[in-house]
């Protein structure tokens, strides 16, 4: 019973792990596209016309 419980245990961990690697790759693409998406906003600012 109790090694059942710990290949839980390692699978969730592995699991969790590669989930938070994911997660911090895709937070720091979207920041950098954001900060590119407002550069190039504000380096054409002066095209706007209203």
């Amino acid at each position: 019973m109790n090694e059942k419980t710990y290949k839980v245990m390692r699978s969730t961990g592995g699991v969790s792990i590669a989930l938070g690697i994911i997660s911090i790759v895709i937070g720091v693409a979207v920041g950098v596209l954001t900060i590119l998406n407002g550069a190039r906003l504000l380096r054409r600012k002066s095209d706007l016309t209203f």
